[in-house]
């Protein structure tokens, strides 16, 4: 008996607590900012560029217009022996300017001269030879054993081709052949080409390193 007034009194318990959830008031979900106050919320990339054509995006410097650049002139001037030579002219010129770019290049330099006597057919035969030089005078001479130029006997190495060519005569004098060649170098080197208003050409020899080897040569605009 008294289990089942203690099953009735939990059951009316349970009643009650579920009429009283059902009928309270349900507190309101509070709404958090997505920022804090005076912070700019944040936007993506491809969000803001949703915002408007890309195309009707002002541009941040006006076109030069088609009548300008009609009228333009494009030279280049060079070539500059390295590349911070050409740094320091190409930021000194840059404001003055409409358009300009740089470019790489090489070129062959010189090196001094080289007086020999061409490559005999064997060891001995240029031992020979040498012999020979020896026993009319000649003291400064040196046979390549090995290389593309072995059993050559240089005469010689000089800065000047005068005095390469006065060891050449030298040594024809004595009877011999001696040959003399350019020693060459290939080097890089860099050009600036900027465009100019044919009305108003740059000064740029004011704007660069005056000791610089510098030409302007004419080039197709760009």
């Amino acid at each position: 008996m008294f289990l089942r007034i203690l099953l009735l009194l939990l059951l009316a318990l349970n009643l009650g607590v579920g009429v009283w959830l059902f009928l309270a008031p349900q507190p309101q979900a509070h709404a958090f900012a997505p920022t804090d106050p005076g912070v700019a919320e944040l936007v993506l990339l491809s969000e803001r560029d949703r915002g408007g054509d890309a195309s009707a995006a002002e541009l941040s410097t006006a076109p030069e217009p088609a009548a300008d650049l009609r009228n333009d002139t494009c030279v280049s001037i060079g070539p500059f022996p390295t590349q911070a030579d050409m740094r320091a002219a190409l930021n000194s010129l840059t404001p003055l300017v409409p358009r300009i770019q740089y470019r790489d290049a090489h070129t062959t330099e010189t090196r001094g001269f080289w007086v020999f006597l061409p490559a005999q057919p064997s060891r001995e035969k240029a031992l020979m030879l040498a012999r020979a030089l020896s026993n009319k005078g000649v003291r400064d001479y040196y046979v390549v054993t090995a290389g593309d130029q072995q059993n050559t006997i240089s005469l010689g190495l000089f800065h000047e081709q005068a005095n390469a060519q006065k060891r050449v005569n030298e040594i024809a004098a004595l009877g011999f052949a001696p040959q003399q060649i350019a020693r060459t170098e290939d080097l890089p080197v860099y050009w600036i080409d900027f465009a100019q208003h044919g009305s108003r050409p740059v000064d740029w020899r004011a704007h660069v390193n005056a000791q610089l080897n510098l030409r302007q040569q004419a080039v197709t605009c760009f």
